[in-house]
């Protein structure tokens, strides 16, 4: 089960009645051969708009293609009216560009003006209330509108994605946890299907799955990947038994949904009842792109699956969990990187990050969890963690969260995870991203985010700050840098 969109992107030229319809059109299939010799895919719409009855057209020829994804084309000034009734018709992203002129000796006679019709197309799609992916800068070559293709398809993925989501929680947030609560009505306004359950029903389907024939095959690939670190090996029966529960709900309960991310209350009666921890197969499922979040974080999951659909590589959700001693700061970072004392902390979770994210994956227990349930045993029920250093390079912090008037707001930080020995326990690394004391304060203190936090791997700010816009999202916050204040930063700090 591949549980992301894949983008089939259509590109319709169009052209104002008065200037030469053959322009747009030579520059349509000019962008077309460029985009396939980067080594995209786009299917070229050969109607070219000049009237609604044209937009039409053009409406039926994108769909039999399968289009799902829409890059309109001013290759000239273009028909205000029906290049955005096209936009308001179409059933996927949209992203208006304007061809920029190519040469001096064109401006004799087939100037475009396609930098004057992308005004009149954005004053328009605000009539027809269209939200439009807009690049920073939409006017170019069909160079580069490729580059402005390619930025704009995770932003495409990440929307059709949620569209045809549904978030699958199992059980009510862990005693204590408010942070992980929020009201689900603006997920149904993305067009996020929720499905809520408890516990027992998880149970239920669990006991189900007992000697089910397909367990020696999952734990055969579990004991694959997890190679020498598979330091507890007896607890992969019941990990792989609750591997297929979850696998066998997700497509039992899709329904109308095409993709599907979990919330699952995973302790504290969880390890009782269950006799393990989930966390090594939460991890799993987040490498099949199916990602599962702790404690029922509703939106810590769609954060997940937002990543997912932006990266195509599995994502994690980790706590924001702790300073670095000062003394490993010292003995490790200070002199070799750029960052102060400040800009650092350790990510942590159970061990929820896939295995690929990971250094020296292995095996363990829930430390924690064991001092209270098991405290004078092996550990036995707490067994299922995947733990180890998390791997060094580029992530990406982000979280999409419901406030309680309903309304969604975010934040998008990029930085790194050092190549430091964290000399702790679980899933866990050293982050790094700049100014993050004072986003620390002014957005994660001040905005009152919880204490999860969604992990890209890789640089993917631009993508997840333009999806948010996309989706109506109007508080996106960033690491601000040095020099700019936050609104509420006092200046004189």
């Amino acid at each position: 089960m591949f549980n992301i969109p894949e983008v089939r992107l259509g590109v319709v030229a169009v052209s104002r009645d008065c200037f030469p319809i053959d322009l747009s059109e030579r520059r349509r299939a000019a962008l077309c051969e460029a985009y396939r010799k980067s080594g995209g895919e786009i299917v070229e719409i050969m109607t070219t708009i000049e009237n609604e009855n044209d937009a039409m057209k053009a409406l039926c020829e994108l769909k039999e293609a399968g289009c799902n994804a829409l890059v309109l084309f001013l290759g000239n000034f273009g028909p205000e009216t029906p290049e955005t009734l096209l936009a308001q018709k179409f059933d996927g992203p949209v992203m208006p560009v304007a061809a920029a002129e190519e040469f001096t000796e064109i401006l004799k006679s087939d100037r475009g003006d396609a930098y004057c019709g992308m005004l009149n197309c954005s004053y328009n799609l605000g009539i027809r209330n269209v939200r439009a992916y807009i690049p920073e800068y939409p006017v170019g070559t069909a160079e580069d509108i490729c580059k402005m293709i390619d930025d704009f398809i995770p932003v495409a993925r990440i929307i059709l994605g949620l569209k045809k989501l549904k978030v699958i929680a199992f059980g009510p947030r862990p005693n204590d946890f408010v942070a992980c609560n929020a009201p689900i009505k603006p997920l149904f306004d993305l067009g996020i299907a929720v499905e809520e359950n408890s516990e027992l029903d998880l149970l239920v389907a669990y006991e189900a799955h007992k000697d089910d024939p397909r367990i020696p095959e999952v734990m055969a690939d579990m004991e694959k990947e997890l190679g020498e670190g598979n330091k507890m090996p007896g607890i992969l029966p019941r990990l792989a038994q609750f591997e297929l529960t979850l696998l066998d709900w997700a497509q039992a309960h899709k329904g109308a949904s095409e993709y599907v991310a979990f919330a699952n209350k995973c302790w504290p009666a969880f390890e009782e009842k269950f006799g393990f921890v989930p966390c090594y197969v939460n991890s799993r499922l987040a490498s099949k792109m199916m990602p599962v979040s702790c404690e029922v974080d509703i939106y810590g999951a769609v954060t997940e699956y937002i990543i997912a659909c932006a990266t195509m590589v599995p994502p994690t959700l980790l706590d924001i969990n702790n300073t670095v001693p000062s003394d490993m700061f010292n003995a490790n970072i200070a002199g070799k990187y750029d960052y102060t004392l400040q800009d650092t902390f350790m990510g942590f979770h159970c061990g929820n990050t896939p295995a690929c994210h990971l250094v020296k994956p292995e095996m363990k227990y829930q430390l924690i969890m064991k001092r209270s349930l098991e405290p004078d045993s092996e550990p036995d029920i707490t067994r299922g963690t995947l733990e180890g250093d998390i791997r060094p390079g580029d992530i990406t912090f982000f979280r999409l969260q419901g406030a309680a008037d309903c309304s969604l707001h975010s934040y998008v930080a990029q930085g790194e995870v050092l190549p430091v020995a964290t000399q702790s326990f679980g899933g866990i690394g050293i982050f790094a991203i700049p100014e993050m004391g004072r986003f620390y304060r002014h957005v994660l203190v001040a905005k009152r985010y919880p204490h999860h936090g969604g992990v890209a791997f890789g640089k993917v700010g631009k993508a997840l700050f333009s999806a948010m816009k996309l989706l109506g999202v109007e508080d996106v916050a960033f690491n601000q840098p040095k020099g700019m204040l936050y609104k509420d930063e006092n200046p004189f700090a």
